[in-house]
Order: C-alpha cells, then sequence, then structure tokens
C-alpha cells in the first residue's frame, strides 16, 4: 500500500483523478462540499475529511482540483481551510485560477512551513480518466522528483518552471488556444454547412490537411455532429480561463486582440447557451445567427 494522501473537490475533473490514485494502491482521504461525490469515492475505497482543515490535520501531502480562483483560494487559506491543517507539508494544486492567485498560495502558505506546488492540468476529462493529462508543474526541482511517482499516475509530468504562477501561465495559454480552435472551427464549419457542404466530409478534409485542431478532431466529431455536446468542461469555466489570460497579456503588454474575440463569444455563449451548458455548445451561438445547424448528412 501506497502513501496516504488527500484530494480536495471531486468534480468532473477531480473524480476520475482521485479515481487512478486510489486504484494505484494510494490512501486516499478525500472532501468536497457535495456529500454525493465523497460518497462516491468512499465506495471505492477513500476515507472522508468533514472540511479542509481536518484533511489537512491527517495528510501532509494534498492535491487539489476546484473550478474558481475565489474557491481555491477560500479552500486553501480561509476559515477552515488547508492552512489551519497542523500536519500538511505540500498542497500541489491541479486547478486553474491565474498566476497571480499562485503566487499569493504560495506566500502566504510558506509562512505556515506549507510548500505550495503550482500544476494545473490539460486534456479534459477523457485525458483524467485514462490519466494522460498535460500536467504542468512549476515548483523546485527536488519537488518534481518527490512528486513524480504519484502526478505521474494522472498524466504526463512538465517542470514547466521553479516560480509559482509559471505552470497557470503555462495553462492559460493552452486553454486560450483550446477556446480558440473551438470558436473558429465553429464559425469555419457553419460557414461550409450553410454553403452546402457535409460536415463530415469538411471535418475529414480538415484533419487531413493544415487547418486540423483539437475541435476538429475529437470535439466536432464526438460532441457536436452528435448533438451530445459532453466534453464535461462548460462554458463559464471557459469564460473564465479566457478571461484569466486577457489579465495576465494586458499585464505583460501582449497584444490579444484575437483573445478579446474569443472573450466575447464565450460571453454571448454563456448569456445566450447558458453558463452551465458543455462548452461545445458555443457552436449554437453561431449556428444560431447563421440560420443553419451542424449535422451530417449521411
Amino acid at each position: 500500500m501506497k502513501n496516504e494522501i488527500g484530494f480536495i473537490g471531486l468534480g468532473n475533473m477531480g473524480k476520475p483523478m482521485a479515481t487512478r490514485l486510489l486504484e494505484a494502491g494510494y490512501q486516499l482521504i478525500v472532501f468536497d462540499n457535495r456529500e454525493e461525490a465523497i460518497s462516491a469515492l468512499v465506495d471505492c475505497g477513500a476515507k472522508s475529511a468533514q472540511s479542509a482543515e481536518s484533511l489537512a490535520s491527517q495528510t501532509d501531502t494534498i492535491l487539489m482540483s476546484l473550478p474558481e480562483p475565489e474557491v481555491v483560494k477560500n479552500v486553501a487559506l480561509g476559515e477552515n481551510g488547508v492552512i489551519s491543517g497542523n500536519k500538511i507539508k505540500t498542497l500541489v494544486d491541479l486547478s486553474t485560477t491565474g498566476p497571480h492567485v499562485a503566487q499569493e498560495l504560495a506566500m502566504k502558505l510558506s509562512e505556515n512551513g506549507i510548500n505550495f506546488v503550482d500544476s494545473p492540468v490539460s486534456g479534459g476529462v477523457a485525458g483524467a480518466k485514462k490519466g494522460t493529462l498535460a500536467v504542468m508543474v512549476s515548483c523546485a526541482k527536488h519537488q518534481v522528483s518527490e512528486l513524480r511517482e504519484m502526478l505521474q499516475i494522472i498524466g504526463n509530468i512538465f517542470h514547466v518552471g521553479e516560480q509559482p504562477g509559471l505552470g497557470q501561465t503555462m495553462k492559460l495559454a493552452n486553454n486560450l488556444l483550446s477556446a480558440s480552435a473551438l470558436a473558429i472551427t465553429s464559425e469555419a464549419i457553419v460557414m461550409g454547412v450553410k454553403a452546402g457542404l457535409d460536415p463530415k466530409i469538411m471535418l475529414d478534409v480538415i484533419n487531413a490537411g493544415s487547418g486540423k485542431n483539437t475541435a476538429t478532431q475529437d470535439k466536432f466529431p464526438n460532441a457536436v455532429l452528435t448533438r451530445s455536446f459532453d466534453r464535461g468542461f462548460v462554458n463559464s469555466l471557459m469564460y473564465k480561463d479566457v478571461e484569466l489570460y486577457l489579465a495576465e497579456a494586458e499585464a505583460l503588454k501582449v497584444p490579444t486582440d484575437v483573445a478579446g474575440a474569443v472573450h466575447q463569444l464565450w460571453q454571448t455563449a454563456c448569456l445566450e447557451i447558458g453558463p452551465d451548458a458543455d462548452f461545445t455548445t458555443i457552436v449554437q451561438c453561431v449556428e444560431k445567427r447563421a440560420g443553419v445547424e451542424i449535422r451530417t448528412k449521411t
């Protein structure tokens, strides 16, 4: 049996990552604000904690996968938070918060003798289930070595730097590209469909040519053409990630012309389709304005 570790946040991404760690032999203590989420992991062999503070008083290493920067800050630093635990030594944050939150967490946790590891992930729910996520670790080299055995259970480890926030910067760049690919693919495929092309044939051609991307290879064939819209990531979270990218790029005085347009389209998706709708539904904003719906002819 491997070491006992903690896991906070058992949502669409957290649950499969925690499950993989359990299946790999780690003794897991879990916490989430939803009792049903905790119960699902307890049924698989995990133990439960009543709060983040309680969890941080039972184990020295905790992984955290949470949806919003403010939630991350509250769970880490707030009342009954990780920072109040009396055993915790290392907190690994798998969430997407932006670099400034990561830097704040690192500074405040270090005052209590807690190491903070900035380690966002990418690859979606499918990658979390398969253990093929890109794990973007930013911490001291010796910490990467210490965490490697555990983190490689959830994906491929990339040591992107030693300063807190560099993992977040890498994640924001990645997610801007993902968001942009889905947005522009929506416009391109809708244009072709309105002109009379079969969207399945369009995707076949694009994926054999120079236009292929994550949207044409996965999201459109599996979630848009099928009208299932079920990739497990919602509009509000993609909107948040693009917004975080914009804030960082503007702080660095980097142009954001394309990113700004992508941000505007996701804002429209949140308003018209809904913040909790799957992010592949962004295509419906384009379909609505074009007066067509993407469906294969075969």
